[in-house]
């Protein structure tokens, strides 16, 4: 089996590489952070201008084509440089959604518009007592005649202080735990009723605790049919996953440069410790970790864009996040021990690819769950 990526593939690569490299160092990262917005607006647009906000979506949609390999060769560049620009929140989560649910009409008027990088979206899915559970939906959408009120709460939505509309998980019928019933909506964020608790995550990413009062919504506003939103909704958030997992497999890439260049430097006992043999076989170990993390995103990415069944691949996803998991923590906490306590500080940008690979191994399914999925499949 071949492995290797495509012409295209290896243009985007290189494209986005080129980026990080070059305009989109640790320091840049900082200010971007610190700024009002959480993120560049003039890179947001960069992106749109060299297509990479096309890679998430069908060529009937209007984009790149929207296979899980095209995903993993941007976001593995993106988590080699910590990108905090809402790609994930706005194209991978968001669009996933509209395009697998959407009308015509509706991917028109929004997919393009964030091909175009002029619309931000958040998907607005998990609730305080979910634990990772997407038919576990309190927040209702009574039907209204032609309309539809809304009434809930949602946690850990990515990229709601920014957007301009967010994708809503609400239950039209059934009890809470119903696989039936589920049905998604696009509100616009600053309807009224909306209300957002925003803060900033320890890696740096823009979140919001966001609470629906009453708040009205046409039936023109739902995504698909009523009650069936449930099945795109576990798949997106699948894609998802393996989305974050091709990032860890950059930031760890990262991490394991880094301690082997520190360990070449960094003299005790005046000689390097590099040359100590117990820290070069868990610099080894390390090494390993990544390998082993990369060939089984690899391998969920191809059963991706296969024709097998949904359990298939969801039983491939979650053998990588599980896989992925278990090698974040091995090679992020090693990366943080041999850098010694320098590696905790907030000018040195080890401890920050530590922070983000530890959110990283919590979102969408931590290494217990996934196990426990995978087990279950």
């Amino acid at each position: 089996m071949d492995f290797s990526y495509s012409d295209e593939q290896q243009m985007l690569q290189d494209s986005v590489q080129k980026f990080v490299y070059s305009q989109y160092d640790f320091d840049t990262r900082r200010k971007i952070i610190n700024s009002d917005a959480g993120y560049s607006a003039e890179y947001w647009s960069l992106f749109a201008e060299l297509g990479w906000l096309t890679v998430p979506f069908s060529e009937e949609d209007g984009g790149f084509g929207g296979s899980a390999v095209d995903l993993m060769v941007v976001m593995e560049e993106f988590g080699k440089g910590m990108v905090i620009e809402p790609f994930l929140a706005t194209a991978v989560i968001s669009g996933g959604l509209i395009g697998k649910l959407g009308s015509a009409a509706q991917k028109e008027a929004l997919l393009s518009a964030v091909m175009e990088g002029s619309l931000q979206l958040a998907t607005a899915y998990a609730e305080t007592d979910s634990r990772y559970n997407l038919a576990s939906v309190g927040t209702t959408a009574r039907k209204q005649g032609d309309s539809y009120l809304i009434n809930g709460s949602k946690v850990l939505v990515l990229n709601a202080p920014s957007a301009d509309k967010l994708l809503v998980i609400a239950r039209t019928s059934g009890d809470k735990f119903d696989r039936d019933g589920i049905s998604a909506f696009i509100v616009d964020a600053s309807a009224t009723g909306v209300s957002k608790n925003s803060y900033t995550a320890v890696d740096g990413h823009r979140a919001a605790e966001v609470h629906f009062n009453n708040v009205l919504v046409s039936a023109g506003d739902m995504l698909g049919a009523e009650g069936g939103a449930l099945a795109a909704l576990e798949a997106i958030i699948d894609r998802a996953a393996l989305a974050v997992g091709a990032e860890a497999i950059g930031a760890m890439d990262c991490l394991l440069k880094k301690t082997v260049e520190y360990a070449k430097t960094r003299k005790q006992f005046g000689v390097a410790i590099g040359t100590f043999q117990a820290l070069q076989h868990r610099m080894s170990e390390m090494f390993i970790e990544c390998q082993l993390a990369r060939s089984v995103v690899i391998m969920a990415a191809m059963m991706l864009d296969t024709d097998g069944s949904s359990a298939e691949k969801a039983k491939a996803v979650a053998a990588a996040k599980a896989r992925v998991g278990r090698a974040m923590r091995k090679v992020g906490q090693e990366a943080v021990q041999l850098h010694g306590g320098i590696a905790v500080t907030d000018e040195l940008d080890v401890g920050h690819y530590f922070k983000r690979v530890t959110t990283i191994e919590n979102l969408f399914g931590n290494t217990d769950y996934q196990l426990a999925r995978f087990a279950s499949l």
